[in-house]
């Protein structure tokens, strides 16, 4: 069977007429939204009643509603729960060995101001060419939260700038798995596609991300998270514990974002694994030579889960078929929850013992990163399980049935397609496998490039814009301190953009070749 007659067959047929199934699902958003912003209900709950709502509104039966949500919720949680928690230990050790300092000061010192987003970017895409988008953002937020701090630049000038590298590769680049799914629905050559990839992703990395923060730190001006709180941050004396917003020395009891409305020093001393390790007395002085690991070991732990995965993504290129041992060793420890794991725990021993913590300070520097985070899983794991149940009402096969037979060029009816699905469902995944579907007839038909800037719009369209409906969304907002405004402002206008410059770089490319 091939991959179009099994996307086909693994559709879900529509759960009611194409109008009450529509107007359920445009009236489910809306009440997640006024929920959240208007009734100041925990988005947890709002997320719960919206997607329950919608579903039963759509003419889902009540027991398939209450299993889908669950679907949702548990399917989310096992594939970014995991790897949310396994990034919050890693990140919460990067910060506390000193780590994360190390990799700053180095960034923040040899870069002028100026050049940070663009460095920044650079940054986000290169972890991003193989990881997974979610990875990749609990990897980088602490960086990104650091340089913010550190720099005294606005936090959207550093943030959006590594989101974009993260997002753009994880949209249009294989080895990621919508690319890929586009690639095998289509028939596409793979090294082609790659190529032509890397040529629409780097103007689009570039407009998306360091041009654009310009804009989104003016319009959202917010405070850098308390979050990742080293003693160098609440020291006082040094630029690096200056005002995040860079206008000189930071403000008595300033409140910053994500913090439930504690201070900078009572954030850093709730976070503190031991006080005599971080070297912090009555009156808060900072113990300079406290030992910090090594640049390249720091580095090095950061990019192991990138090496490991990108292996995997090497060897199912270039020898998909294969069983042997090694190939089997390398999907193994390539799989991202493996590869995370052996990251917390190489970290263990190459930061935690290299900046000299012992086991206590270890253990419970790992133990105090996961109550933060309570509240950013339950949310995304909602997000999920609200996605789960506009997929499981069929509106994409009402989306399909709609543009099929439609007069417009290929590129462009593959890139709305996307758009359409990805905007419904809120899935970039399903949206790409569903227009890839669809479009399999007519891109048997075309030339080998032409399938291949195929695959790119299809892919540039399902990053569309990001709302209440995608989990990713709730992650970036949840991590960054913003209100729902604040996150659609910003993260969902950088989708769109990367969305459009992706599809005006395949409309250019298709003149040229």
């Amino acid at each position: 069977m091939d991959v179009t007659s099994v996307l086909a067959a693994d559709a879900p047929a529509p759960a009611s007429s194409d109008p009450r199934l529509i107007v359920a699902a445009l009236i489910g958003i809306a009440v997640v939204v006024v929920l959240i912003t208007w009734v100041k209900m925990h988005p947890f709950i709002a997320l719960t009643v919206g997607a329950i709502g919608l579903g039963l509104g759509a003419g889902l039966p009540a027991g398939d509603v209450a299993e889908s949500f669950s679907g949702g919720f548990g399917d989310t949680m096992a594939s970014v729960g995991l790897l949310i928690g396994l990034g919050a230990m890693f990140g919460k050790l990067l910060a506390d060995s000193g780590g994360a300092d190390q990799i700053v000061d180095t960034i923040v010192g040899r870069a002028r101001p100026g050049a940070l987003p663009w460095l920044m970017a650079l940054v986000g895409a290169i972890i991003g060419l193989p990881m997974f988008f979610e990875i990749g953002v609990v990897l980088l937020i602490p960086v990104i939260i650091l340089v913010a701090r550190r720099s005294g630049l606005p936090l959207f000038r550093i943030a959006i700038p590594t989101l974009a590298g993260l997002s753009v590769m994880h949209g249009l680049v294989p080895p990621h798995p919508g690319p890929l799914v586009a690639v095998s629905a289509l028939n596409a050559n793979l090294g082609l596609t790659l190529a032509l990839g890397l040529l629409v992703a780097v103007p689009t990395v570039l407009v998306a991300g360091p041009i654009f923060s310009r804009w989104a730190a003016r319009w959202v001006d917010v405070p850098v998270p308390a979050l990742f709180q080293t003693d160098q941050d609440t020291a006082g004396g040094t630029p690096a514990a200056r005002s995040e917003s860079g206008d000189g020395a930071a403000e008595p009891g300033r409140r910053t974002a994500g913090t439930a409305g504690t201070d900078v020093e009572d954030a850093a001393d709730a976070s503190s694994g031991t006080d005599d390790y971080r070297g912090r007395g009555d009156t808060g002085s900072l113990v300079a030579s406290r030992k910090r690991p090594s640049f390249g070991t720091t580095l090095a732990c950061i990019l192991l889960p990138v090496v490991l995965m990108l292996a995997k993504a090497i060897a199912d290129v270039v020898a998909p078929d294969s069983e042997s041992p090694v190939k089997d060793a390398i999907d193994f420890v390539g799989t991202p929850l493996i590869a995370l794991t052996i990251a917390v725990l190489v970290g263990i021993v190459g930061l935690g013992l290299g900046a000299g913590m012992d086991r206590g300070a270890i253990a419970s520097t790992l133990g105090d990163s996961l109550p933060p985070i309570a509240g950013i899983l339950l949310i995304v794991g909602a997000g999920g399980g609200l996605k789960q149940v506009l997929i499981d009402t069929g509106l994409a096969q009402i989306i399909a049935d709609a543009v099929e037979g439609s007069a417009l060029p290929v590129l462009l009816l593959a890139w709305i397609v996307a758009v359409l699905i990805r905007v419904a469902t809120g899935s970039a995944t399903v949206a790409t496998v569903t227009a890839s579907g669809i479009l399999a007839p007519v891109a048997a038909d075309l030339s080998s490039p032409e399938i291949s800037l195929m695959v790119l719009a299809i892919g540039a369209g399902s990053l569309f814009l990001s709302h209440v409906n995608d989990a990713g969304f709730w992650l970036i907002k949840e991590y960054l301190g913003t209100t729902v405004g604040q996150t659609l402002k910003t993260w969902t206008v950088m989708e769109c953009l990367i969305s459009v410059c992706g599809l005006i770089g395949v409309l250019l490319l298709d003149l040229v070749i």
